[in-house]
């Protein structure tokens, strides 16, 4: 009959689209075979199953071999003449003020936007290939027996901050900071410079004409000059290092392990909370999470545990009074540290068979046991007056450590006695807490949520506030100094041709 078609007849556009269906789903599994087997797995799938590395030696030995280039882009670094720096003025302050009206939050909104300066190699490649050369070089030693690469390890902020930065986009966890690479769409600028590294690698002269050097790339960017540094982040985690040339940066935001406000190590002026971050040190030890910590509860026998230098100076001095009153108590382990593998193993195992870790202050009021203890699941107990905690608006540090002051510490009998006060139940307590702090102190690439590098940049949001006005109140000042200046030498040259007498 006219107008019919048969059943196979109507059948045959569906089975056609099927065939086409099942033929682009073959070639897809074909492609994403074929991709795995390459190791061009789509990011999105390699962000979901690669494990976090949190070993600064692994982490260096993969970029350096993997994804640092053979030949390290040329330094991108601009004379900072007056022309240009008020044409990057008027570039910032014309985006500031659309985001301004755009965002509610600025400037503290989020992302941050920061600018990585582009420096020659010598201040940043070639000092990670530097340490990576010497690294088992297990006989170089600072003048007080510590190994000088396990402090370099400590103090390695620089290269995990900067290692997230610079990674590309599609690869970070990150999305509370975005690197750009413009300047004058910048919040903040990172300067790039390992100066740990320097310090304990390089001789003592080399080290002070590379800081010299640095010191002069950086101060003669138009973006320093137009701030003096207040927007800028300097990394200069260990105490000595960069010491000789950093007054000429007490402008900048300082990563810092501590305040220090004894003034053995910063000049008065040059450090202080409202300017600067105080950032833990790198964690010496393996990761003990919340089942390693259920299995190690009942190994956890001895009462008191610490392993490191018994002899400090400045602050640390309360060590030698902390080991005269505890020496031979029961319950409590006391030993001097050793360099090398061994000694990090017996850190470790020690830890871990402790409920409380003793953890007074060092050199510096800071000292790199108290995150040891914390990734190890052992209550710190902090004997130190003057010490400034990393992420203290955001962590209540109550909720994982004891403090007792120094002079209680040292009164006979009065600190064993306060720890064998503490109700098991409360110990518990705090040691679950520990497993789910201990991932804020814990550095990893890629850097994780919630994890250190992510604290800092919540941290410098509410920095911005007080660095965009101090910026305007200082070119404000410069502005209105140019001014008088400039009335001056026109009331001069009037007096001087005889129209003002």
């Amino acid at each position: 009959m006219a107008g019919k078609q048969s059943p196979r007849s109507r059948s045959s556009p569906i089975l056609l689209l099927l065939l086409i269906t099942l033929s682009l789903l073959a070639l897809y599994i074909l492609y994403y075979l074929f991709s795995l087997s390459h190791g061009a797995v789509p990011s999105t799938l390699s962000h979901q199953t690669r494990k976090p590395e949190t070993s600064f030696v692994v982490s260096l030995e993969h970029f350096l071999l993997r994804r640092a280039p053979k030949f390290p882009p040329p330094a991108r670094g601009v004379i900072a003449t007056d022309d240009v720096v008020r044409d990057l003025d008027e570039s910032m302050h014309r985006i500031e003020s659309e985001r301004m009206w755009v965002d509610p939050y600025f400037p503290a909104a989020m992302p941050i936007r920061v600018y990585v300066y582009e420096m020659p190699s010598k201040f940043t490649y070639d000092l990670l290939w530097l340490f990576r050369s010497t690294y088992r070089d297990t006989s170089n030693l600072t003048s007080n027996g510590s190994p000088v690469h396990r402090l370099i390890e400590q103090h390695s902020i620089d290269y995990w901050l900067w290692m997230d930065l610079i990674a590309p986009e599609s690869e970070r966890l990150l999305k509370n900071v975005v690197r750009v690479n413009r300047q004058e769409e910048a919040d903040l600028f990172y300067i790039p410079f390992f100066t740990t590294i320097s310090f304990f690698l390089m001789e003592k002269q080399q080290c002070k004409a590379l800081y010299r050097e640095a010191l002069n790339w950086v101060t003669n960017q138009p973006a320093w000059k137009r701030t003096g540094g207040r927007d800028h982040i300097l990394p200069v985690h260990h105490p000595w290092s960069f010491k000789s040339v950093r007054k000429f940066m007490k402008n900048a935001i300082w990563l810092l392990p501590d305040m220090d406000s004894t003034g053995n190590w910063y000049k008065p002026g040059q450090v202080f909370l409202e300017k600067d971050l105080i950032l833990p040190y790198v964690a010496n030890v393996d990761l003990c999470d919340a089942k390693c910590l259920s299995e190690s509860y009942s190994k956890r026998t001895t009462l008191l545990f610490f392993r490191g230098r018994l002899k400090r100076n400045a602050g640390g001095k309360v060590r030698a009074k902390l080991v005269a009153e505890l020496s031979g108590a029961e319950g409590v382990v006391i030993e001097e540290g050793t360099a090398g593998e061994g000694g990090k193993a017996a850190a470790q195992n020690g830890m871990r068979k402790s409920i409380f870790c003793l953890s007074p202050a060092g050199d510096t009021p800071s000292s790199a046991r108290l995150f040891d203890a914390i990734v190890s699941g052992c209550i710190p107990v902090i004997v130190s007056d003057e010490l400034e905690l990393p992420f203290e608006g955001m962590l209540d540090y109550r909720k994982i450590a004891l403090f007792i002051s120094s002079t209680d510490a040292v009164q006979p009998g009065r600190f064993l006695t306060f720890l064998r006060g503490i109700r098991p139940a409360r110990i518990r307590e705090m040691q679950r807490n520990l497993a789910k702090y201990s991932g804020h102190f814990l550095y990893s690439s890629p850097a994780q949520p919630l994890g250190p590098e992510d604290l800092v940049w919540r941290m410098m949001a509410g920095k911005l506030v007080n660095i965009k006005l101090h910026i305007r109140r200082s070119q404000r000042v410069v502005k209105d100094s140019r001014s008088l200046c400039s009335c001056d030498c026109r009331q001069a040259n009037f007096t001087s041709s005889g129209l003002l007498s």
